[in-house]
């Protein structure tokens, strides 16, 4: 799989050259194409198998005019912004100690498992890349209650993730925060990408309307899956027992025994 939760590359043009480089490590490979890449949908589906729309991002332009808030937004953003102070870290490593702890409290209440159960080790690796953005919301009394985690690359800024404590819940600071992040990169980039929903089926989500409560354009992300070597992908999918599968890769459909 490509990396999570987007890939990217410099000239998507040698895309298919750069697979072709890999059929003698690997079987296939599944990836979701950044939507900002600036390639088009022909591009892509002559370099992989299966190119499907994935998620609809929400996105800010700058360039273009914003519709105001919503009565709930604006109601949200106002409180929060009486409760908490949000302010850029830097570096942003400094807070990766509180981050950890933010984090910690958001598994605990989504019960997240799996890929996005980030490891510590995987959190300080990630504060050492370079064009992380990390915005920091304290209380009154100085402590931190939540945190937005951003990436910067080129004219666009990724949001990548954002967590708070129950005290952050209670007070808004999400919304705090991201009213900050816009103000933050004004005039730094021309796009923010704010990510999909939750899950694939994201239209009526409570995460899918509070995004597009702050976006005026959306692009679309595209899953694209690649066989790089029929022989073996065919030898995993038999002892997968998944012939007749239709997911990608099929041999990790999850029907075998």
């Amino acid at each position: 799989m490509g990396p999570y939760p987007l890939f990217g590359c410099g000239d998507w043009s040698g895309i298919d050259q750069d697979l072709d480089e890999l059929a003698d490590r690997l079987a296939s490979v599944v990836l979701v194409a950044d939507p900002f890449g600036g390639y088009d949908v022909r591009t892509l589906e002559s370099s992989f198998d299966r190119v499907i729309p994935f998620k609809t991002h929400f996105a800010i332009d700058f360039d273009r005019k914003r519709l105001p808030l919503s009565q709930h937004h604006r109601r949200n953003v106002k409180r929060g912004l009486r409760e908490v102070v949000v302010s850029a870290c830097n570096p942003a490593g400094q807070i990766l100690t509180e981050w950890l702890a933010l984090y910690g409290y958001l598994i605990q209440r989504h019960s997240i498992r799996g890929i996005q159960a980030f490891s510590r080790e995987s959190f300080r690796t990630m504060f050492d890349v370079p064009g992380l953005v990390a915005l920091r919301a304290t209380d009154r009394a100085g402590e931190c209650v939540g945190a937005q985690l951003w990436f910067r690359q080129g004219d666009v800024a990724y949001y990548h993730l954002g967590a708070a404590n129950e005290r952050g819940y209670r007070c808004s600071c999400s919304y705090a925060l991201y009213d900050a992040a816009i103000e933050h990169f004004r005039g730094k980039v021309r796009w923010l990408d704010l990510g999909g929903g939750a899950g694939l089926n994201e239209k009526g989500d409570g995460l899918t309307r509070f995004k597009q409560g702050w976006s005026n354009s959306t692009k679309t992300a595209f899953l694209c899956g690649r066989i790089l070597n029929r022989r073996r992908y065919n030898e995993l999918t038999t002892l997968a027992r998944a012939e007749t599968s239709s997911f990608f890769p099929a041999y990790r459909s999850g029907e075998s025994p």
